[in-house]
């Protein structure tokens, strides 16, 4: 299967990088040159449990000379996401299926209304990846599946192909019909890890050990399940600390929220995808939502005092 990885930084190049490995056909398009160059003169260095291997696989700041592939798996930030699929249109063939991996919510939609609802497919992925530098990632994958499917639900041939070539590359795959479910899941793990990560600057391993940045994490979980719940959502798990611990174990201690390496790059973050959400659907449901509007406030700050764009 010929595969590109719109967004090739730390999830689209761990991800991209272990389906080459696998041997499927995969190109990483990102914008970064310096990352592209890299991968371009000595591979792609992935390191995975205290060790280091080089991967080899095509890299390109765009899609000239790629051609119509089978599979685009989108990974560029949810407020990148219409800009780079219409940059990205000449790798679109007739057949070609999009599978958003993106954090957050809403995405999916600006995708269908480019591609049409029929050439989308969405998942969310518990797989960890930082950028450790040009050419260089960091993946955890032990006990973090990714789950996707169709938008409609059903469980057709073509979801059950793609997730059969991510289960070959080691990257343990369901198949849902439910998969909004699934993505309000996920949305809940960013929300109890990615903003206290960027104010404190702790990766996982070290937000794990200060009880009160757990009991600030469980708070804000506990806020947006009442958003869901209001909001008719369809929901796997209900406490809290389930999402904590959902969200921390498994990954090595040194593992940083993307939305802490965001502010580390000087970058503008996904926070308003994130527990954004949640205090904007809170506001027209008429659900309070103390803690997630003061950790949203808190993130927005951090980004204003890097002059971030």
């Amino acid at each position: 299967m010929k595969i590109c990885m719109l967004g090739a930084g730390a999830m689209g190049g761990s991800i991209g990088g272990v389906l080459a490995e696998s041997g499927a056909d995969v190109y990483l398009l990102d914008k970064w040159q310096e990352h592209v160059n890299t991968i371009k003169r000595h591979g792609l260095k992935i390191r995975e449990d205290n060790s280091e291997r080089i991967v080899k696989v095509r890299a390109a700041t765009d899609c000239r000379g790629i051609g119509p592939v089978d599979l685009v798996v989108i990974m560029v930030k949810c407020f990148h996401t219409k800009e780079a699929i219409e940059a990205a249109l000449p790798i679109f063939g007739d057949k070609t299926t999009a599978l958003s991996l993106q954090n957050g919510l809403g995405s999916e939609n600006v995708i269908a209304d480019i591609l049409g609802n029929d050439r989308v497919l969405r998942g969310s992925t518990y797989v960890g990846g930082v950028l450790i530098g040009p050419g260089e990632v960091m993946i955890g994958r032990k006990r973090k599946p990714t789950y996707m499917g169709e938008l409609n639900g059903d469980i057709t041939e073509r979801v059950n192909r793609i997730g059969r070539l991510f289960d070959q590359a080691g990257l343990e795959t369901i198949i849902s019909d439910n998969i909004y479910g699934i993505l309000w899941k996920k949305l809940l793990v960013n929300i109890a890890v990615g903003p206290l990560s960027a104010i404190t600057r702790l990766p996982h391993g070290g937000m794990s050990e200060v009880n009160d940045v757990i009991d600030c994490a469980i708070e804000a979980v506990m806020e947006a399940i009442a958003v869901a719940r209001a909001n008719g959502v369809e929901l796997s798990v209900n406490d809290p600390k389930d999402i904590w611990h959902e969200a921390t174990d498994g990954l090595p201690y040194e593992h940083k929220a993307s939305v802490l390496q965001d502010i580390e790059k000087g970058s503008k973050t996904e926070i308003d995808y994130i527990n954004g959400i949640i205090v904007k659907l809170g506001e027209k449901l008429g659900i309070p939502t103390p803690v997630n509007k003061t950790l949203v406030a808190g993130v927005k700050g951090i980004e204003f005092g890097l002059k971030m764009p």
